[in-house]
């Protein structure tokens, strides 16, 4: 899709022209709702009710649904009329637009049509405005064109996404994005001691990675690590999920989605950030070999974990990523994003992702780009009283406490652990808001979840 900006409409092209509540124009008798927005269409506009003054995340999503609604019928030309919009604003809808256009038919062998607009069409912004709006638009359809390459990544299924697949994504991105990639695979992992990664490999015939990126600005005067999980598949291992529900684990490793397409997006708008990326990746499985319970194991850290749970995977390998970004990097922001608890389901619904970290700077910057987004976030506390819970016996920590509460609470503690006691540290549990209920799909899909939120904080970080 291409985006132009216009200060006067093009004569026989469809305008699409959006209104609050109470602006409604004279000929709203012709006007109909359908799920709480109002619209009219004609050959030549389409009015779009808002409703009261939304926020701009909502703004996305009215935009996302509409269009989603009609991809196979739009022209291959349309106009968004924008005057007297802010340049954020129209952002937002640009981005909404955007994603309406996503296609979840990715193995289907006749799929339904989907209109040229969202692949070769021009979206045309009629605005008295111009470089701002150009600049909020473009970012906007850059951001939107990740989020669907991040959508596919988590909707595609096992047998076509393993470890190694995430590791080429990332040197292609890399490649093309002018970023350094660096893959450690199993013989690196076991020389280095990345005794917790290895550990959660053990049942899959599938070989594990660290994938390591690195973007790095001419100029820049911070550096955040930021580490995702990347569990391709989560059967539980021996201590096995019920079937019920269970092939939508192939979305456990949204964590890792998210840093790949945070780094993307980041070096494509040449961000001043330093940006590292760990992903430790592995699946979940089962054979003679797996993991058991009771098995004491060794991590990157030199600490010793006793495993109780072989469900409770996806803080092991963290373990390992979090301290080899301490170790070999020393970020001065340290953020973790993981699908690690159904307790935080409990708890948040799929309203939002649980934020935990002591450093109430950092829970304040990540709330604020938060809120600005649409990715929202819920501080949970991480007080030392929880320790307790992770203490083990015969090992300095076990990897779950076996009792039906604090559950996200715990698993937090047991990173924060692994971090080197790093100043600037803070845990996103993403489990309910990176796989969830879209108009993409019946059941549920990819939301490509973190994206925009990190994206926000790194901008306003970078100044």
């Amino acid at each position: 899709m291409q985006i132009e900006i216009i200060q006067e409409p093009i004569e026989d092209v469809l305008i699409v022209r959006p209104f609050e509540q109470g602006a409604e124009p004279a000929n709203q008798e012709m006007f109909k709702a359908e799920k709480g927005e109002i619209w009219w269409y004609s050959s030549k506009e389409l009015w779009l009710g808002l409703g009261k003054t939304p926020k701009l995340p909502a703004v996305t999503k009215i935009f996302r649904s509409l269009f989603f609604k009609r991809k196979d019928r739009w022209p291959a030309h349309m106009i968004l009329d924008g005057r007297g919009r802010r340049a954020e604003w129209l952002g937002n809808a640009v981005n909404g637009i955007v994603l309406g256009g996503y296609d979840l038919q990715l193995y289907k062998t006749e799929p339904k049509a989907v209109s040229d607009f969202f692949k070769s069409g021009t979206l045309s912004i009629l605005t008295e405005k111009g470089s701002d709006v150009e600049q909020s638009a473009t970012t906007a359809l850059k951001t939107a064109q990740v989020q669907i390459r991040i959508m596919d990544l988590m909707n595609a299924p096992s047998n076509y996404k393993k470890p190694a697949t995430l590791a080429d994504w990332a040197r292609k991105s890399g490649a093309e994005h002018g970023y350094t990639v660096e893959i450690l695979e199993k013989a690196a992992l076991e020389k280095q001691g990345m005794h917790a990664l290895l550990a959660v490999n053990k049942g899959s015939d599938e070989p594990p990675v660290m994938i390591v990126s690195e973007y790095k600005p001419a100029h820049y005067t911070q550096t955040v690590a930021l580490v995702g999980k990347g569990v391709t598949f989560d059967t539980g291992g021996i201590s096995i999920k019920p079937s019920a529900n269970m092939h939508l684990m192939k979305s456990d490793m949204g964590g890792a989605a998210a840093v790949l397409g945070t780094i993307e997006l980041a070096a494509q708008l040449k961000l001043p950030v330093r940006i590292i990326g760990v992903i430790p990746s592995t699946e979940n499985s089962v054979d003679g070999s797996a993991m058991k319970p009771g098995d004491v194991i060794g991590s990157y850290a030199g600490k010793t974990i006793e495993v109780i749970d072989t469900d409770a995977e996806g803080r092991l390998i963290l373990a390992d990523g979090l301290h080899y970004a301490v170790k070999h990097y020393e970020p001065d922001v340290l953020i973790d994003l993981a699908t690690l608890t159904g307790s935080v389901i409990q708890t948040l619904g799929y309203e939002a992702a649980g934020l935990f970290t002591p450093n109430d700077h950092l829970a304040g910057q990540l709330t604020q780009a938060a809120d600005e987004t649409g990715e929202r976030l819920w501080r949970l506390p991480v007080w030392d009283e929880y320790k307790e819970e992770i203490s083990s016996d015969i090992a300095d920590v076990k990897n779950y406490h076996g009792k039906p509460l604090a559950g996200a609470i715990v698993a937090a503690k047991f990173l924060e652990v692994f971090t080197a006691g790093h100043p600037a540290w803070a845990h996103l549990d993403i489990a309910g808001m990176a796989f969830g209920d879209t108009e993409f799909a019946p059941g549920r899909a990819g939301t490509a979840y973190g994206v925009k939120l990190l994206i926000a904080y790194l901008s306003k970080l970078a100044g």
